[in-house]
């Protein structure tokens, strides 16, 4: 282990090992599978975000320990079955960024970033199996799918010309949401109601998933305001008419907008940090992965 140049990577490596050995062992660890994993995977990969989002990079050490963690323990199982090991993982992924970098580590010259991401889509389209739609990911975020399929067709001209077409197809899908008589059908025209959001999003440059995310943490925000206010009279939130819970909704918005005397959390620039998130709107070809801030690591 001394002489590894990363000591602590096979040192983890060796943990994880271990933890597996079906004779002395973690009788949970030993237990797991690909799929009683997975779950875990995606919760370690929001973390990471919500530690970015928080500007807590302390916190992101340790969220993307746990984040590389299971990337230790899928290689684990798949060394066990005979599949691929770590190595592997680390020269798949290696190569592959040399591949789609060939203005970096090749001869290859771009006239411009328009240029460079047609070369990467084509890089990627090569290598795609079955249709344009087929490798986007169905575990992914609705609304972060959603962006991803529109982007996908949109590159093979099945789109609107500008926003006003989106606005429109929205219009009509609104329409068709208000005329559903059954939970059946208002659960589809509702469904085709979000789907043509996040294209609007799109065609607007905004990332709709983030945009989501950011007016929760809005909307929490002001709600435990709210709950605070209430608490400072003497009574809780819980059974209030709703004319007291808008008058303390509207005090919480209004104090997001007022500077605080001393410099705290209720001012604009505290309340736009903790809206803003990573602080993308969704301008890059991909902008509808917050885990992938790079057009270039993106599904799309």
């Amino acid at each position: 282990m001394a002489d590894s140049p990363l000591p602590n990577t096979r040192r983890l490596l060796d943990i994880m090992a271990r933890l597996r050995d079906p004779a002395t062992g973690c009788p949970w660890d030993v237990e797991q599978n690909f799929a009683t994993i997975a779950p875990y995977t995606i919760e370690e990969a929001y973390e990471v975000a919500e530690a970015i989002a928080q500007g807590d990079m302390d916190g992101l050490k340790g969220e993307l320990g746990d984040l590389l963690l299971q990337v230790v323990f899928h290689t684990r199982m798949a060394e066990e079955e005979g599949r691929f090991d770590f190595e592997q993982v680390a020269g798949a992924i290696a190569d592959k960024m040399v591949e789609r970098h060939p203005h970096v580590f090749g001869e290859a010259q771009f006239a411009s970033e328009q240029e460079q991401k047609k070369s990467w889509e084509d890089i990627k389209a090569e290598k795609r199996q079955g249709g344009a739609l087929a490798d986007i990911p169905q575990a992914l975020p609705a609304l972060m799918r959603a962006q991803k399929i529109g982007k996908r067709v949109a590159r093979l001209g099945f789109d609107w010309d500008d926003m006003a077409g989106a606005r429109a197809k929205l219009k009509e899908e609104l329409a068709e949401f208000d005329a559903a008589t059954t939970e059946a059908e208002r659960q589809e025209e509702l469904g085709d109601v979000l789907f043509t959001l996040a294209m609007v999003a799109r065609h607007a440059g905004v990332d709709a998933e983030e945009a989501l995310r950011q007016a929760n943490r809005k909307f929490e925000r002001r709600w435990a305001r709210m709950e605070a206010l209430a608490k400072a009279e003497g009574v809780s939130v819980e059974g209030q008419p709703l004319e007291v819970l808008e008058g303390w909704w509207g005090q919480a918005k209004r104090e997001e907008k007022t500077p605080s005397p001393v410099g705290g959390g209720s001012g604009p620039v505290s309340a736009k940090l903790s809206e803003d998130g990573w602080g993308h709107k969704g301008t890059s070809d991909d902008s509808s992965a917050p885990l992938t801030a790079s057009p270039l690591l993106g599904e799309e």
